[in-house]
């Protein structure tokens, strides 16, 4: 009997516990329900518009170009005796490349030459014969006639030498097509002939040689731009960059603008030009071209993060001074390493940056931390809308 009383008791102050713990747990339970109900605040993270000078670049693929490049092709058709350069190698303007068969030439300017040794001694006897006839004349040996025969041989003779001096200068230049060189300083391609073979005026380039310090990137703006290009750099030598797929840059100058748009495409054909004394441009390569066309000298800024995209506006949330957060329609015109300048705000103001994804106009937030300038919190960009 006094067994079951104890257990009969231990088991009521166990009810007696539980009891008490579910009451304290309902009822905190119900004070930190009631507590989160009435903060709805949400946490955000905010930033200032501000006031600053803005560039305007333009970003659009190019593809570099030689500046000069040469077709290298023979003028006379002959056999290749020798060839003094290697594939890819670096030639100097006027440096040999090509000797071709010259014995034919050499005997021709040899010939010639002979020629001109007989008729110079032509040339020499009748000058003879007329100084001889003169003094006959003088002493009224032989008649007028006779010198003024003798006077046409030796202005003959020295046509006839006239004549094969011109004839030699002719062989030599001949004789000289047969030794090719570079008309210009560059990097040679492939060799397209071997010794033995025949080299043709009119047949495929022997080789060719493209000039790669200084080289240009040719690419097109929109024609839009012209028009801001031309009143920023009124000499067109504008600044340009190009960005390597490494990631490197290489600075430059805009060096020709077409003097036509492409009325098909309504963009305009530029070049720029680039030392490239480490040949880190290659013709035909393909580079990222960027060229500030104007600056903006006091336009408002915000991080380009901060602009939300909805289905037909381009948006912001401002916070105001009850922490309540309204949206505010912008226009973006254009966006610069993580900054974006934009119309419809002014400077100062307060823009949500983080945790907008789930705000609505009214939604009462709370700030974290302390909102900083615009250009402190940017965050750079791949592509530039304008």
């Amino acid at each position: 009997m006094h067994l079951n009383l104890k257990y009969v008791l231990i088991a009521a102050g166990v009810v007696a516990l539980g009891a008490g713990a579910a009451y304290y747990v309902m009822h905190f339970d119900r004070k930190a329900v009631a507590s989160k109900a009435r903060d709805t605040s949400q946490s955000v993270k905010t930033v200032l518009s501000e006031r600053k000078s803005m560039p305007i670049t333009i970003a659009v693929n190019g593809n570099v170009v030689a500046i000069n490049t040469v077709d290298v092709r023979p003028q006379i058709q002959n056999v290749v005796r020798a060839i003094h350069v290697v594939e890819g190698q670096q030639v100097r303007a006027g440096q040999l490349l090509f000797t071709l068969d010259e014995r034919g030439d050499a005997s021709a300017v040899a010939k010639a030459q002979a020629q001109l040794a007989k008729d110079r001694a032509d040339l020499e006897d009748a000058e003879s014969a007329l100084k001889r006839n003169q003094d006959l004349l003088a002493k009224n040996f032989v008649s007028q006639a006779v010198v003024d025969t003798a006077r046409s041989r030796v202005e003959a003779a020295r046509s006839v030498i006239r004549a094969d001096q011109a004839g030699i200068e002719a062989s030599d230049v001949a004789l000289g097509y047969n030794r090719i060189a570079a008309s210009i300083s560059g990097r040679i391609g492939a060799i397209a002939v071997h010794v033995g073979s025949l080299a043709q005026p009119g047949g495929v380039p022997m080789l060719t040689i493209s000039q790669l310090d200084p080289i240009a990137v040719g690419f097109a703006v929109p024609e839009r731009e012209l028009a801001n290009i031309v009143t920023t750099y009124s000499k067109l030598d504008a600044p340009v960059s190009v960005q390597l797929p490494n990631g490197q840059a290489i600075e430059g100058k805009l060096s020709f603008v077409d003097n036509a748009a492409d009325a098909a495409t309504g963009t305009i054909r530029m070049k720029a030009q680039f030392a490239n004394p480490q040949k880190l441009l290659w013709p035909g390569a393909f580079v990222n071209v960027r060229l500030i066309s104007r600056t903006l000298p006091a336009a408002v800024v915000v991080p380009a993060q901060a602009i939300i995209t909805g289905p037909s506006e381009q948006f912001v949330y401002l916070v105001r001074p009850d922490s309540t957060v309204q949206s505010r329609k912008v226009d973006i015109v254009t966006i610069e390493n993580g900054l974006a300048a934009v119309s419809g705000l002014e400077p100062g103001q307060r823009v949500v940056l983080e945790g907008a994804q789930n705000l609505r106009p009214g939604a009462k937030v709370k700030e974290i931390g302390q909102a900083l300038p615009a250009t402190e919190n940017a965050r750079p960009q791949q592509k530039n809308p304008s």
